[in-house]
């Protein structure tokens, strides 16, 4: 099945970041997929690494059961990204920048989270995706 960056990397924020529906997320990887956030620190709420469509399932659906830290959603009007092809065709990178708007009590403005994540693809699914973020906002 072949799908360009842009089809992969739209349908694996859908499915994660918008829905937060973990067996869409995990079908977006190959059966032996991982999912790595480098950055994580141990015993964080945020799994560090996933190995496996299964396990990124089972673990990213009991991680959405948790409430949100706020119950902020991204505003999808506000935020961008931008996705960079490399010379590995099975290569790309999305440089992000998230923003959630501010609380409706006038406390504080829009805040802006920028990110960086990394595509291997195979195949038309992720085969190693590396999500660098601040680990403070998903701890």
């Amino acid at each position: 099945m072949f799908r360009t960056p842009q089809q992969i990397f739209q349908s694996y924020v859908y499915a994660g970041s918008l829905t937060r529906n973990a067996d869409a997320l995990a079908e977006n990887f190959t059966e032996d997929g991982v999912l790595e956030a480098p950055l994580m620190p141990a015993g964080a709420a945020f799994p560090r690494k996933l190995v496996g469509r299964e396990e990124i399932r089972r673990t990213m659906a009991a991680y959405y059961e948790r409430e949100s830290e706020g119950g902020r959603l991204p505003n999808l009007e506000k935020s961008g990204y931008v996705l960079h092809v490399t010379a590995d065709p099975d290569v790309f990178i999305a440089e992000i920048d998230t923003v959630f708007d501010g609380p409706g009590d006038g406390g504080g403005g829009d805040e802006t989270v920028s990110l960086v994540q990394i595509f291997r693809v195979r195949d038309g699914r992720i085969a190693r995706l590396r999500d660098y973020f601040a680990p403070e906002l998903m701890s």
